[in-house]
């Protein structure tokens, strides 16, 4: 980046005092502009650097920075970056990695896993979130130094097979946003699970954010107890994305109805996610040691966080619609 670019990192992230701020600085004023531009199809967006876009948010959101690995709760243990959340999923019938981060991410994954104590050698299944670079980038690398199956929902199945050509948002410009091709070996259908050892995994499909986003749900038993554990998946909007008028793609505003009417019948105990900052990975890092199991215990977050998304998305489709909002006393 130059020093015009890291002028305007600064002039996002200064006022904010804290993490999550400084992202709502970034996106709000990114989305801004993209919603100013909706109508245009994205090459013709004045907002199409999407190299600079993704660099300011691993930069905000710390997409970059190794953090200590930990275990979380019975057979599921923390692996990614300070702002990207990755997870090995411990079994007697070989372990599950659970999203990649960026491309670079893969060797930083890898020593923590180490850390921790486990071998890549006894991974022997990958499986995603979602089909974009900060979650899928680094896939191939893994499956590679691992020999592991990819098994993926069969709407992303094109997407992480061609690096991210089949997106509907971002397959224009893989330069910037795209991610080395996998070879997938499972597909994937709603409600398929997956039993490995005493873990059992099932996949939601909760299409929006792309079309193939899985919300996965764990049923694990930790310390004598039974407990539901979700990454929910398929919530958010990007920048650009339109989700009512001239669609991103047919159909993705029934799709999110779905997908927010599947999340609200969840009733985890345990709410975990691709970013950290969704679920404050951060500040439960630091109490884990002295707090234990119940610093992860945490359903009432998970129904905030799906409320939010909502009112999120709903507020989105009032804006492209042209709905004026009453003014809050």
């Amino acid at each position: 980046m130059n020093a015009k670019d890291d002028q305007m990192v600064t002039s996002i992230i200064a006022p904010a005092r804290h993490l999550r701020t400084a992202c709502a600085f970034l996106f709000a004023t990114i989305a801004f502009i993209g919603v100013a531009n909706a109508q245009e199809i994205p090459p013709k967006n004045p907002f199409t650097n999407n190299k600079l876009f993704l660099s300011l948010a691993s930069r905000a959101m710390k997409w970059e920075e190794p953090t200590e690995p930990l275990r979380i709760v019975g057979p599921i243990y923390f692996v990614g970056t300070k702002g990207l959340g990755s997870y090995l999923i411990v079994t007697t019938e070989g372990n599950i990695l659970f999203n990649t981060g960026l491309p670079t991410s893969g060797p930083m994954i890898a020593e923590s896993i180490k850390k921790l104590g486990f071998k890549l050698k006894d991974i022997k299944l990958i499986i995603n979130g979602h089909a974009h670079t900060d979650h899928a980038g680094a896939i191939a690398w893994m499956k590679e130094q691992t020999g592991a199956e990819v098994a993926i929902m069969r709407e992303d199945v094109q997407a992480i097979m061609d690096g991210g050509k089949d997106d509907f948002h971002y397959g224009w410009d893989t330069k910037a946003m795209g991610f080395p091709p996998c070879k997938v070996d499972r597909v994937l259908r709603d409600e398929d699970t997956i039993k490995m050892g005493e873990v059992l995994l099932t996949a939601r499909h909760t299409p929006g954010h792309t079309r193939g986003s899985t919300t996965w749900v764990a049923n694990i038993v930790a310390d004598g107890k039974a407990l539901v554990v979700v990454w929910p998946d398929g919530a958010g909007f990007n920048p650009g994305y339109r989700l009512a008028k001239n669609p991103s793609y047919p159909g993705i505003n029934q799709d999110y109805r779905h997908t927010f009417h599947v999340l609200e019948k969840i009733k985890p105990d345990i709410f975990l996610a691709a970013h950290t900052e969704f679920f404050g990975f951060e500040e439960k890092q630091k109490r884990a040691a002295r707090d234990g199991l119940k610093t992860w215990i945490n359903p009432d977050e998970y129904r905030q966080w799906v409320a939010s998304k909502r009112r999120a998305f709903e507020d989105q489709v009032d804006l492209e619609m042209g709905v004026v909002q009453p003014e809050k006393e």
